[in-house]
């Protein structure tokens, strides 16, 4: 089930607690990049590019760079090279270094409850 899929469920059963949503993950990306192992081996180290095995080509990376400057990162790797596609190894990577985002947001919201909590409590106790 896609995150779409799963935010509109949600959204069908009236959840209305602060959340994550898939507009908002979206939404603190500031930037993408992709390349592979062999295209990074070769920028680090152009001598041993030439001798670097075929299946580094096949191993896809996603850089995401969110809007505060912290940067997260996806992989996908093909098996058969016959089966490689650019354009499915980028998208396989990039939705890996989403799911990396999903969990810090995640994290963040729940942090951010437990302090609002915790200065109500702290509110209630001075009255």
């Amino acid at each position: 089930m896609t995150d779409q899929k799963i935010e509109q469920e949600i959204q069908l059963k009236g959840k209305t607690a602060p959340r994550v949503t898939p507009d908002h993950i979206e939404s603190i990306i500031d930037f993408e990049a992709y390349f592979t192992a062999q295209d990074g081996l070769k920028t680090a180290n152009p001598d041993a590019a030439q001798y670097s095995p075929k299946s580094l080509d096949l191993l896809t990376f996603c850089v995401l760079t969110l809007k505060n400057g912290f940067t997260v990162t996806g992989e996908s790797a093909c098996a058969s090279p016959e089966n490689f596609d650019a354009e499915i190894g980028r998208k396989i990577a990039r939705d890996n270094a989403v799911q990396k985002i999903w969990m810090l947001e995640g994290y963040l919201l729940k942090q951010r409850l437990h302090d609002d909590a915790h200065l109500r409590d702290l509110l209630r106790q001075k009255e």
